[in-house]
């Protein structure tokens, strides 16, 4: 479609205001020479999208989507119309500057990411205006639906763990929601031995379908873990208990804690174990583009697949019950909505 037929067209998005999650009603604008135009089929849930409405911040919602590239800035090469692509969480970077050369742009002090700029574009509209190098191909047998959590939660954990792991490694998963069901997969297919923590007994058998080799229930995975792990990623809600987690019998020495979805505020460290047994804390956001590429690569040819709950996105009454839902955890793994 051309550039001209789309600009000033209107769509329905989502977005936060002073706590709640709004409807709003906006324009497609003149495109940038880099910017892309894609009409979203499918978005996934992120807790990072609530996380936002309850900080009260004005932005739109949603940043895993997928769909298919209907217009395109002057200057754009690498996309065509049709083209099925993903993105929304980073959106832009100076390209120039240290983290930028070395690959690290998602920490580029000029990018734009959630929260950061850009607060009125979102995945949860009909459509979604990025930039060329930073939407990403989909694999061909990646379905729109699946790719969407890969966006986001995918590129969270595959970056982390491409980090922080090496084959033969024993890895740590404390709990198995939307981003830790992928991370078994991912640690899985990296050669890894995983070693789940879970308060949920029903996720076992799942546990191990996906790759697992040691299944362990939180409340008393300090009695029951066979070996100390060599990474512990920690995927659930909360943090464990330090004291008992940062030790060798719990965690090798000079191991690695990788905190990715814990609530944002203090960490309770045991410092004289962190001195004296060489702990490490690996921080990561998201991932760069380049990582964010190689996620769906890694995906793609390893058949790491989401599970997903999908919902058609009609109205503000359809996205709110789901928000509801994954508060109350009430969703299984990762929601997706269908636009």
């Amino acid at each position: 479609m051309a550039q001209s037929s789309l600009v000033g067209k209107e769509y329905r998005g989502y977005r936060s205001q002073d706590g709640s999650i709004i409807a709003y009603d906006t324009k497609i604008p003149q495109l940038g020479p880099k910017d892309v135009v894609v009409r979203i089929t499918h978005s996934g849930l992120c807790a990072s999208d609530i996380a936002f409405v309850k900080l009260g911040a004005p932005i739109a919602l949603g940043h895993e989507g997928v769909g298919n590239v209907e217009g395109v800035g002057s200057d754009v090469m690498q996309l065509k119309i049709g083209d099925r692509v993903g993105g929304g969480f980073h959106r832009d970077a100076c390209g120039s500057c240290k983290y930028c050369l070395k690959g690290k742009d998602i920490y580029c002090y000029n990018r734009i990411v959630l929260g950061e700029g850009d607060y009125d574009n979102g995945t949860f509209g009909q459509f979604y205006i990025g930039k060329e190098t930073f939407l990403h191909k989909i694999p061909d047998n990646i379905s729109n639906e699946d790719a969407a959590p890969l966006q986001c939660a995918g590129v969270t954990v595959y970056a982390a763990l491409r980090e922080t792991v090496e084959p033969g490694m024993r890895v740590g998963i404390y709990g198995i929601g939307g981003l830790g069901h992928l991370a078994i997969q991912f640690a899985a297919k990296m050669g890894t031995e995983v070693v789940v923590y879970s308060t949920s007994a029903d996720k076992e058998q799942e546990a191990h379908a996906w790759g697992a080799s040691e299944f362990h229930l939180v409340s008393t995975m300090y009695e029951t873990i066979k070996a100390p792990v060599d990474v512990l990623v920690i995927t659930g809600s909360y943090y464990p208990d330090f004291e008992k987690a940062m030790t060798k019998e719990f965690l090798s020495r000079n191991g690695i804690i990788v905190p990715l979805t814990a609530p944002m505020g203090p960490m309770d460290l045991n410092t004289r174990n962190m001195f004296f047994d060489g702990y490490r804390v690996y921080a990561s956001l998201v991932g760069s583009r380049g990582l964010h590429a190689e996620t769906l690569e890694f995906a793609a040819k390893n058949e790491v697949k989401p599970l997903v709950q999908v919902t058609k996105l009609e109205n503000l009454g359809s996205l709110q019950k789901v928000v509801s839902d994954l508060e109350a955890n009430a969703v299984r793994y990762r929601a997706v909505f269908e636009l």
